[in-house]
């Protein structure tokens, strides 16, 4: 596993309107641990909107989801834009709305949404060549809008409404727990539930942990 570099998509700061914060931290330190080098990426993007995270009111803020990123990634992200898969083993998408907002419209139009032109780039390019792909959460309903057609096989848990537009796109939903992980061996994708099911940031470490142990030896 040691060596492996892995780039790692966040979708903003915040579970309500970018990446879930727990989940992408818990994702970096499970690399990090499984001796893998980082990259973190994002999209030159305005988000969808702003949400405040104490009243959960939208906001008329206007934040950017690169430089959001940033927050977690410690000022280490670079523009989705120059993300080369041939440069990589492989690409893990961490959850949050962000990703159902911002990486894609799949928050408001589920499998009729439309992706960020760079992500659908930088999935298709990955799975082209080979390469492992991980998500988190809710992430994998974006895999399945771009990979679907290829019958890839995901999991966000157990909730039916999600599970049912996943499989509108093509895609083969595997209903798992908490800690559970989808390998899709054939496609070489990899998921997890997360918090579309955890209660606590403990519980989801242990699904998340599981997770990038899997893709790290499919890598």
């Amino acid at each position: 596993m040691a060596n492996k570099k892995i780039c790692v998509v966040l979708a903003g700061c915040g579970v309500y309107d970018g990446a879930e914060i727990q989940e992408a931290v818990l994702t970096l330190l499970a690399l990090e641990r499984g001796g893998a080098s980082v990259t973190c990426a994002a999209p030159n993007i305005n988000q969808m909107h702003v949400i405040n995270h104490l009243t959960g009111e939208v906001t008329s803020e206007t934040r950017n989801v690169l430089v959001e990123s940033a927050r977690i990634a410690r000022g280490a992200v670079q523009e989705l834009s120059t993300i080369d898969a041939s440069q990589f083993d492989g690409i893990i998408f961490p959850g949050g709305f962000g990703v159902a907002k911002n990486l894609c419209t799949f928050a408001v139009d589920g499998a009729l949404c439309s992706v960020n032109p760079d992500i659908e780039r930088v999935l298709r390019d990955f799975a082209a060549a080979g390469k492992v792909i991980g998500g988190l959460c809710i992430a994998p309903a974006l895999l399945a809008k771009v990979l679907g057609s290829s019958g890839v096989t995901v999991t966000i848990g157990t909730d039916e409404g999600t599970a049912a537009e996943i499989e509108k796109t093509g895609a083969k939903h595997q209903a798992l727990p908490v800690d559970g992980v989808s390998i899709d061996t054939a496609h070489k994708v990899v998921t997890t539930p997360a918090y579309m099911l955890g209660q606590s940031v403990g519980e989801v470490a242990v699904g998340v942990e599981k997770m990038v142990a899997e893709f790290l030896r499919l890598a």
